[in-house]
């Protein structure tokens, strides 16, 4: 026993070493796997992840040394015909191992709780407000709003929403007997898309290139999620954190809305649709281009006087192309057997 208890005070006195050091978790043994993430948010999920790994294996090492505890010294002796005293039935110690993993989870869903809180909040204004549409295979950003050191703009397109949601009144007045056509989105026409956002400043992926979104450290970034279609799922590694891009969030009662920031650095990060959402899934990238507040502002302006996303990047001294896909590219062709064996 007294082996155990000396186990026990090695493993807490090594996390307590650790926790009080303040030498950071960020690095490649203890992230365990995860990358180093950009954000606040990115980083209490990292640390949540860190700590939870590590409680585990403080546990699993006080399990396996008490296994082998019983193993080596609680066994029937060759020379003896007595087996080793048994602990069956002891109250105090059955008490201990019930209430031991209780306060564990305890512990473990209040943290995770408080960091879900944290990641989940939206009760600050947010610097940029950034329209993200996603669509079988690419992605479409718009700025809806900006509003940082002195840089106001309001970008949303109330005319082309507006129409959208006209052409969707005509349709449903144009159905035979004047009943809507049957479909998921409350009984509309399922091409119905008026609940999607229009921009004036729109960034649109293709198949010969892969969108690049421009956003600004330091501040706080607002996404706003949905698809034109079927469900995909953003995710940008550094932000280590991705959602479900479902059609017509509304109807369908998801959350689409996630704010994240200050980004802490300036960078070229990948992002990924995490669902499979059919041929090209694969293909579907798209590159987060940090940049400071004051190249963002000269790439907004640039961007309001009508240059295109590569221009507007040229100008603020940018590579105009994603630089964080490879190998991975916008590539859609479709090779059948024959073809492939033909060109071996």
């Amino acid at each position: 026993m007294r082996r155990v208890r000396r186990l026990g005070l090695a493993v807490t006195l090594a996390v307590t070493m650790l926790s009080v050091s303040g030498c950071s978790t960020d690095n490649v043994w203890l992230r365990f796997g995860w990358p180093s993430g950009v954000t606040p948010q990115a980083e209490r999920m990292r640390n949540l992840w860190t700590w939870s790994v590590l409680a585990a294996l403080a546990m699993g090492v006080l399990v396996w040394g008490l296994t082998f505890w019983t193993i080596a010294f609680h066994r029937k002796k060759k020379d003896s015909p007595e087996f080793p005293r048994q602990t069956g039935y002891n109250v105090p110690l059955e008490l201990s191992y019930t209430a031991i993993p209780f306060l564990i989870i305890a512990a473990l869903f209040y943290f995770t709780v408080d960091v879900e809180n944290y990641v989940n909040d939206r009760s600050h204004r947010a610097d940029v407000v950034v329209d993200v549409t996603a669509y079988q295979w690419n992605w479409k950003f718009g700025y809806r709003t900006v509003d940082m050191d002195g840089v106001k703009y309001d970008g949303a397109n109330h005319g082309a929403e507006a129409a959208l949601r006209e052409q969707d009144k005509r349709t449903e007045e144009a159905t035979e007997d004047g009943h809507p056509q049957p479909g998921a989105i409350y009984g509309k026409d399922p091409s119905s898309l008026s609940y999607l956002h229009v921009d004036h400043i729109q960034t649109v992926g293709s198949s010969s290139e892969i969108p690049v979104l421009v956003v600004p450290i330091g501040k706080l970034i607002e996404f706003q999620l949905s698809s034109a279609d079927v469900i995909h799922g953003f995710w940008v590694p550094e932000f280590l954190e991705k959602r479900d891009v479902n059609p017509n969030p509304a109807a369908n009662h998801s959350d689409n809305i996630i704010q994240l920031g200050p980004i802490s650095r300036e960078g070229a990060f990948v992002g990924r649709c995490t669902e499979m959402c059919g041929t090209f899934h694969s293909m579907m990238n798209f590159e987060v281009r940090a940049v400071t507040p004051d190249k963002f502002a000269r790439y907004l302006d640039a961007r309001r006087r009508g240059a295109d996303n590569a221009e507007a990047l040229r100008q603020i001294r940018e590579t105009p192309i994603a630089t964080s896909t490879h190998p991975f590219d916008t590539r859609r062709r479709i090779q059948d057997a024959t073809a492939s064996s033909a060109g071996k």
